[in-house]
């Protein structure tokens, strides 16, 4: 079977459905792959490299759509495309199946099959085919960028002979891929950087990359992210009324905002109103990554970049993804490559639809002639859910002194009874053993009693370490094996050599293992 690109129609799109590189894994495949010609200029990649990696160009786009039994695009097939779609035909491409249901009839009546690559359910085995994320995190990345170009000082803070700059405050709406992409170049850039999300299992994931979680004045049970698919789902209206007063609160300080909310197949919710956007500094920017779904601010304007009566830009840009056209295609590409590795599993170059399997069925919108939208929930959870946390009882100031009490009572107790056992074992052994070898023993038994006691004393974290030095120092015992290797009993030779043996290894492991682990803290 052959596989075909089509050079994108829509203005202003500059990605590509198949690359250079997809195009060989693909052959592996045993596919033959085919091009528009001029498909992959605007993205970097030239015909010529094509033909190097053995994919037949095409001149036309109605004579590729004719050759190709399967079809790989990027941007929602227009009516042209939709009628050069033929009987078992395969069309893999963003298809909005939420808002296109003339497209879906079309297809349908045509008796083609066309794979949504936005319905990719997110499960762990489906991550390599999830192309939603994929470009979610360009224009996550892409919008500090824009921001950064908008905005008239330095995102980190600096102290020159001209002055002192502050560092740039941004937040960060939603954090779901596009927002922990957002909140990672922020943050590397040097910004102050806050983020907020409905779903409390973000917290930990937005506070490890070095931003503020900002929590809200008011407790709801939010859907767990495992019962929606790993999105958002939508809140109350008193959650909604203490979220936005937030953010009357955090917009007079903030210089940046990036609102990336959006729930699947919904309209973009309202989240930045038109008070909070006269409430922000002169200088300020908004970037919001929702306004191909009507935006998460009141005043943005889809595809163009406005600026306020009071100075704040406004860029509601849909096309972020298209703005880093090679990393976005390389990154497509290889989505769509991975979602023919699973439609191919006898790699024989046939197309085998199992709609057996949750990935497949749940990115089919159409097939055999019949709309299969919405998809049945996968079989496997899309993340684990989170466990309900127990609530500690809180402990009065009575019982907690009689728990101290009674744990140090136990602790004595134990040492005590070891000591007692230990001294009795001492002494028996004294009933039998000479006295130079009880002096010996007695000083071995303290060796071990008060090592015991500082390792074990010594925080988890710091056991490698203390034990490597301690390993290599602890190993002057080598010195003893030596001078006992002479001796002329055999045995004594023998057990003197075991410990130079082992000791030698000692020493040098322990050493070796100090010095890798101090190369961890230098600078390259």
């Amino acid at each position: 079977m052959k596989i075909g690109t089509p050079k994108e129609v829509m203005e202003g799109e500059n990605r590509v459905a198949m690359t250079p590189d997809s195009a060989l894994q693909l052959q592996k495949l045993g596919y033959d792959c085919a091009i528009e010609t001029g498909a992959g200029e605007r993205a970097g990649f030239s015909d010529a490299a094509y033909e190097e990696a053995g994919v037949e160009i095409v001149k036309t786009a109605a004579a590729l759509w004719k050759a190709a039994d399967v079809v790989a695009k990027v941007r929602v097939p227009t009516e042209t495309e939709l009628k050069r779609l033929r009987e078992e035909q395969t069309l893999i491409t963003f298809f909005n199946p939420g808002g296109n249901a003339e497209g879906l009839e079309a297809a349908s009546k045509k008796g083609a099959t066309v794979i949504a690559m936005e319905m990719v359910p997110r499960i762990s085995r489906a991550q390599k085919m999830d192309a939603l994320s994929s470009m979610a995190n360009i224009a996550g990345y892409r919008a500090v960028i824009e921001a950064g170009n908008n905005f008239g000082r330095f995102f980190t803070g600096q102290i020159t002979a001209a002055g002192k700059v502050p560092p740039a405050k941004v937040l960060v709406v939603g954090a779901g891929v596009a927002g922990l992409a957002a909140i990672g170049t922020a943050t590397s850039l040097g910004a102050i950087t806050y983020a907020f999300d409905v779903r409390p299992e973000v917290a930990e994931q937005v506070e490890s990359m070095g931003a503020e979680f900002v929590y809200l004045d008011f407790e709801e049970e939010q859907k767990d992210g495992a019962a929606t698919g790993g999105y958002a789902s939508v809140s109350s209206p008193e959650f909604r009324e203490a979220q936005l007063a937030k953010f009357r609160e955090l917009a007079p300080e903030v210089d940046i905002v990036i609102t990336t909310a959006l729930i699947p197949n919904r309209e973009a919710p309202e989240l930045w109103t038109e008070d909070m956007v006269k409430a922000m500094k002169r200088g300020s920017v908004i970037v919001d990554l929702a306004a191909e779904k009507g935006g998460n601010c009141k005043l943005t304007v889809a595809d163009e970049k406005i600026v306020t009566e009071n100075g704040v830009t406004i860029i509601g840009y849909t096309d972020f993804p298209s703005r880093m056209a090679a990393q976005a295609s390389t990154l497509y590409a290889t989505n769509i490559r991975h979602m023919m590795t699973d439609l191919t599993p006898d790699k024989d170059g046939v197309v085998n639809h199992n709609m057996e399997d949750d990935v497949i069925r749940g990115s089919t919108v159409t097939h055999k002639g019949e709309i299969t939208w919405p998809p049945p929930p996968p079989k496997v959870a899309a993340i684990a859910a989170q466990k309900p946390k127990e609530k500690a009882k809180e402990l009065t100031q009575e019982e907690k002194r009689a728990a101290e009490m009674a744990a140090f009572k136990a602790q004595t107790k134990r040492q005590v009874t070891l000591l007692a056992v230990g001294a009795a074992l001492l002494l028996a052994v004294g009933l039998v053993a000479p006295a130079s070898f009880m002096q010996h023993f007695i000083v071995f038994v303290l060796a071990v009693f008060v090592g015991f006691q500082v390792i074990w004393g010594v925080s988890h974290s710091l056991h490698t370490p203390l034990m490597a030095v301690t390993n290599a120092i602890s190993s002057i015992i080598i010195l003893g094996a030596l001078m006992q290797i002479g001796s002329g009993s055999f045995l004594v030779i023998l057990l003197a050599a075991l410990s130079v043996f082992m000791a030698g290894i000692n020493i040098f492991g322990g050493f070796l293992v100090t010095r890798r682990m101090l190369a961890m803290f230098q600078k390259s």
